[in-house]
Parts: structure tokens; sequence; C-alpha cells
């Protein structure tokens, strides 16, 4: 606290009208930007792990049968087959009636017929995604039923997966723009204020200041002003995100379920405002040194 510490001389000397502080509105700005950036690409780095966990070791076995019981009997002699392989955890087939609500919106309560020939589906979940153990139960299904089709959830879904990666490294590009126009906003205001001082600071040198005393003035109000403009910028953007977080939970899906924050998610959300003081501390203390070694 020390460090951020202000007394009266130094606020005459770095600025006279508390009105003119446009610093800490800016750097509100700026870190009101970069959470929200911060916190998409955790969410959705989150997800994209979550999709991934959830579907690596995943299948789905279609069976295509006009003849009902032939179908029906097929379907129990693949259970039987794939739950005996290893590495095999999960064997269920899906109900029919849960099909039926699933086709109903593109068939119509007409199209449900009794009669209409509809697939038998089992889900299966493997204990990893080898490729080995998907290949085994693909040779199971198809020694009973040659036409078999098993469909693999990471392969189907893999444009998600790679969609949701894009957007974590666009918003850590994002997070990584935001930094380096901090650092430019911070030259350029330390460069300003020795401008808009230059009469002072030269008197402050004749009285026996050094540089590192100067350019501590103006370190400690830039990082002071990047604190407290971070942390409200921080608290709105932390408000945002809880609340489009809590509308997300409410629609009841899984991928959009698995965007939430994680608590180490929220911890380090919590840490940028003073990573951007820090940062602007020693951009300043840098400009600051520059500026006065050569005109000075």
């Amino acid at each position: 606290m020390k460090l951020l510490a202000r007394d009266k001389p130094e606020r005459r000397l770095l600025d006279e009208s508390r009105r003119t502080r446009a610093m800490l509105w800016v750097m509100a700005i700026m870190l009101f930007l970069t959470v929200l950036a911060a916190a998409l690409g955790l969410g959705m780095a989150g997800a994209s792990r979550t999709l991934d966990r959830q579907l690596a070791g995943r299948l789905t076995i279609q069976l295509v049968e006009a003849d009902a019981a032939r179908r029906d009997a097929n379907a129990r002699r693949i259970a039987e087959r794939v739950r005996a392989l290893p590495g095999v955890m999960r064997v269920a087939e899906v109900d029919r009636a849960h099909l039926a609500a699933l086709l109903e919106p593109w068939l119509g309560e007409a199209g449900l017929d009794a009669d209409l020939p509809m697939p038998a589906m089992i889900d299966v979940d493997l204990a990893s995604g080898d490729a080995a153990a998907a290949d085994r139960v693909t040779r199971a299904a198809r020694a009973v039923a040659p036409a078999a089709q098993v469909d693999r959830h990471a392969q189907w879904l893999s444009p998600v997966s790679r969609f949701l990666t894009t957007i974590t490294w666009f918003a850590a590009a994002l997070v990584i723009l935001m930094a380096t126009a901090t650092t430019i906003v911070v030259l350029l205001a330390a460069r300003g204020g020795l401008d808009t001082h230059r009469d002072t600071i030269a008197v402050l040198h004749m009285l026996g200041s050094t540089d590192m005393q100067v350019a501590r003035l103006f370190q400690r109000r830039i990082a002071f002003d990047t604190l407290l403009g971070g942390a409200l910028g921080t608290a709105a953007a932390l408000a945002v995100v809880w609340l489009l977080g809590q509308q997300a939970g409410g629609l009841g899906s899984e991928l959009l379920g698995g965007v939430a924050l994680a608590p180490l998610d929220w911890v380090l959300l919590l840490l940028l405002p003073l990573a951007f003081a820090l940062l602007a501390l020693f951009a300043a203390r840098i400009a600051v040194l520059g500026t006065l070694g050569k005109t000075l």
C-alpha cells in the first residue's frame, strides 16, 4: 500500500483537477473489456475440456432393420457382445419412446405410425477414446448385423470442439492486445505528464531530486489510477459475466452448461486489476526514466 500512497504535494504535481483524471476511466473501460475477453476464453476452454471428456469414449450403434422382431433380437445380441468387451463401461439401448419424441418435431404425430420402421440405437461408453476399443465395438456389432453403423460422437462433434478452441485463442489474443494497449496508454500518459510539468520537474532537480524519485511520483499515481479504475471495470465485467452465466444455466443445455467458470477462473479474473497495475507501474517507470535521461 505504501507504493500506492499519495500525498498532497504529489497530487499538486501530477494533477491539479480530479475532473481531468481521464486515466482512471480509461483503465476502467480497458479492464472491463479485458475481463470480458478473459472470461470468454476461460469459459470456452472449460466447455471444450468438458466436451472432449464427455465425448472421448462415447459411441452410438445404429441398427436399421425393417423386421421389428429381427431388429430387436439383433440389438439385444449386439448389446450382450459389446458389454463383454474390455474397456466398455456402459451399454444401454435408447428407449423407443425417447426416439419418437426426438423424431416428432420432424415427422409430426402423423409420421410416428406404429408400423413405421424405427432404428434401434445403442449407446456405448468406453473407458477411453482409444481407437482400438472403438474398432472392437464396430467388429462386434457387425459380426451380428453387417449393416450396423457405429458413430463416434467425438468425430461428428469435432467441428464444435475446434470452434470452441478457436474462440479460446481469439479471447487470449484479445487479452494480450488489451495489455499492449494498456502499456501504450501508460507510456503516453507518463510522457504527457512530463511535458505538462517540465518546469516543476526542473525545479525538483535543482533542489536535489533524482530521476528515480521523480519517476516514483508518476508510477505511484499511474499505478493507483490503474488499480482503482481496473477494480471498477472488473466489478462491472464480473457482474455481466455472472448474469450471463445465470441465463445460460437456465437454458438446460449441456454444452452451454460447460461454459460456466470454475472457482479458479474467478480467482484469475479477480487478479487481473493487480496484474495490470503492476504492468502500468513498470511501464511508467521505463517511460519516465527514459524520457528524463534524454531530455532533462
